[in-house]
């Protein structure tokens, strides 16, 4: 019976016109609050993959779906940007004794990381 009610869409009246009342659910991850990939995701879909986006808005699975790409995405860059630190021997010391050098550093291990990760995770 659950089933059933769960694939039912319900309608409001708009005019003339009988219009679905979707709406993404909440029931996952309710206190998660949705950061920049899984923005970029969800706007990726809704742009250039509207059938892909439709079907999880109907199927209710759209938040979990983009809460999940942005926890990856987020998790992702963490090890990468580390990865490429370890690679470079750019140490936290680095950051009294040469700032400017440091950020520099940094800005371009994260950029190469969200430029990974929107490939692999966001773009697809």
């Amino acid at each position: 019976m659950d089933n059933e009610r769960k694939n039912k869409i319900e309608y409001h009246k708009e005019g003339d016109y009988y219009v679905p009342n979707l709406v993404i659910p909440k029931d996952e991850y309710p206190d998660y609050c949705i950061g920049k990939y899984g923005r970029l995701r969800l706007n990726y879909l809704k742009e250039n993959k509207k059938a892909e986006y439709t079907i999880m808005l109907m199927e209710g699975t759209l938040r979990k779906h983009i809460v999940e790409t942005d926890m990856q995405a987020k998790d992702k860059v963490e090890r990468i940007i580390k990865q490429l630190k370890e690679q470079s021997n750019l140490t936290e010391e680095m950051k009294n004794s040469d700032p400017l050098y440091w950020v520099g550093m940094m800005n371009n291990f994260k950029n190469q990381a969200e430029e990974i990760v929107g490939k692999e995770l966001i773009y697809v």
